[in-house]
């Protein structure tokens, strides 16, 4: 072989072995992607949680066994709708956050997230640390909802809300990145910041020029979402936030007060929801298909139809879902989670599951297997 060919022969091995390294450092690079539309009318489950964990024993037990316990069912995808941490007398330090995004990366399918008010809005409580609560909400922005997919090992592509609605803590508009939309098997899912603590506008440092921004802002993207749904003919809308914005009467000890038909607050704290809650009555009552609105915040479980219309009658189309939260006294508890089945050919779409996680069990202990 001649000088000639054999340094021709090295060239295209070389070039081989390097094509071969990039592809494959490409492809460990690139997420694990999820489908969205595979089978547009086939049924599937989905994992909702949060308000989780609240104690160590719950952020080194509980939760490790419910998220194993998640990834025993083989999700569609997860929801956390808020609170990583307990509301006083824990820093909103960046530890907080790291531990946060190591809980969801273990999830295995996609895994989608809401910020809380313990998170972001009381990080301003001087035994959390006495932070700026633009500054945390910043912070999250940058570690959670810097790309354009869900948390998780399998990731999926959501659409962002990009626009420069929201206010930054430097004061500069900016997007609410953390609001964020996707449809799964002809259902549309969104998210949106909306938090306890009167939605910013109450408790240590009130922030109505935040709240205002980013209220808006939520309205808009709340109102996009349903549009979206009626282009692409979704059979249902799911809605995960925080905050419980209190429906009616019922819930002194755990939510605002407010006139189920006019929707204003009534127990004379500032109302940071009335103008969300009358957009999105509008907006239910012109959808007519089943909308499932999921938040955290007060940590207790229910499934119930709240939502009434001006005259007072109920919104049938309309079920409020309130995932499990903190019990500190208790330990795990209530370390569980929701499992919804999502069945697009179906009357409701959504149906509701409580999952007890067998190694969180504390006041029964599970049955010994024969």
């Amino acid at each position: 072989m001649s000088l000639r060919s054999s340094f021709k022969s090295a060239f295209y091995e070389l070039l081989t072995l390097s094509v071969t390294v990039s592809l494959l450092s490409f492809a460990a690079a690139a997420p694990s992607l999820a489908h969205d539309h595979d089978d547009d009318d086939d049924s599937y489950t989905i994992g909702l949680w949060g308000d989780l964990p609240y104690s160590t024993l719950q952020a080194t037990v509980g939760v490790p066994n419910l998220i194993a316990d998640m990834n025993a069912h083989r999700l569609k995808f997860t929801a956390h709708d808020g609170d990583l941490k307990q509301g006083s007398n824990s820093a909103c330090d960046a530890g907080l956050y790291a531990q946060a995004l190591a809980f969801f990366n273990s999830l295995e399918a996609p895994a989608m997230f809401t910020p809380g008010d313990n998170d972001w809005v009381d990080c301003d409580r001087p035994s959390n640390g006495g932070f700026n609560s633009r500054d945390r909400l910043d912070y999250e922005r940058k570690v959670f909802f810097s790309t354009p997919f869900s948390l998780g090992q399998r990731k999926l592509r959501q659409e962002v809300q990009t626009d420069p609605l929201c206010l930054s803590a430097n004061g500069t508009k900016i997007g609410c990145v953390e609001n964020r939309r996707w449809t799964v098997g002809r259902v549309t899912y969104a998210t949106l910041n909306v938090q306890g603590s009167c939605n910013n506008l109450c408790d240590t440092n009130p922030d109505p020029d935040e709240y205002n921004a980013r209220n808006a802002a939520v309205i808009l993207w709340m109102q996009q979402t349903f549009a979206e749904a009626k282009k692409r003919n979704s059979a249902a809308v799911m809605f995960i936030t925080q905050g419980n914005p209190g429906w009616d009467q019922a819930d002194p000890t755990r939510a605002p007060l407010r006139d189920p038909k006019t929707l204003a607050e009534t127990d004379g704290q500032p109302d940071g929801f009335v103008s969300l809650l009358t957009a999105l009555r509008a907006e239910v009552e012109a959808f007519r298909k089943p909308v499932a609105y999921v938040h955290g915040d007060s940590h207790y479980f229910r499934i119930d139809q709240p939502f009434l219309n001006s005259t007072g009658q109920r919104l049938e189309n309309f079920v409020r879902v309130e995932t499990f939260g903190d019990n500190q006294g208790n330990g795990n508890n209530d370390v569980r989670w929701l499992k919804v089945t999502v069945d697009p050919r179906s009357r409701d779409v959504f149906y509701f599951q409580p999952v007890t996680v067998p190694a969180n069990r504390t006041a029964v202990p599970a049955p010994t297997r024969n």
